[in-house]
């Protein structure tokens, strides 16, 4: 099962960014929203070592989604560019930036499409969230 790390090095009013590794490697950015103690539909789930599983949206097609977060359920990892773009969920992007004022990740769409691809033949892998931004402090 392949290994994922997401390293959250900034959180903040305008939501919680990072940095998302493959394989040891950073591969992509990522937005959630800030952190408001693991709320559901409105905060970023807590640090940990998760699996993620293969599944279908109905909202956003083929995806994964992040299992057995205490509390909470149906935390996908999907297409989005602002923090008001999710309800508790990880968005995907190739660099941050800023849309209409917002701070974001850029690129969305076709990073989660290169995101399904590099994970083509995967139904799940270990993700572990780590708080860098945190432990720095």
């Amino acid at each position: 099962m392949k290994s994922l790390d997401l390293l959250r090095i900034e959180q903040g009013e305008d939501g919680t960014f990072g940095v998302l590794r493959l394989d040891g490697k950073a591969w992509c950015v990522t937005l959630e929203p800030q952190d408001l103690g693991n709320a559901e539909n409105v905060s970023c789930i807590p640090a940990g070592r998760y699996v993620c599983r293969r599944v279908h949206s109905p909202h956003f097609g083929e995806t994964f989604q992040i299992a057995d977060v205490p509390g909470r359920s149906h935390i996908l990892l999907h297409a989005g560019n602002v923090a008001g773009d999710t309800r508790g969920c990880v968005l995907l992007g190739r660099r941050f930036g800023s849309l209409e004022g917002c701070r974001a990740v850029l690129d969305s769409g076709r990073t989660v499409a290169e995101f399904m691809a590099e994970l083509a033949g995967e139904d799940e892998f270990s993700l572990v969230v780590r708080d860098v931004s945190r432990e720095a402090a």
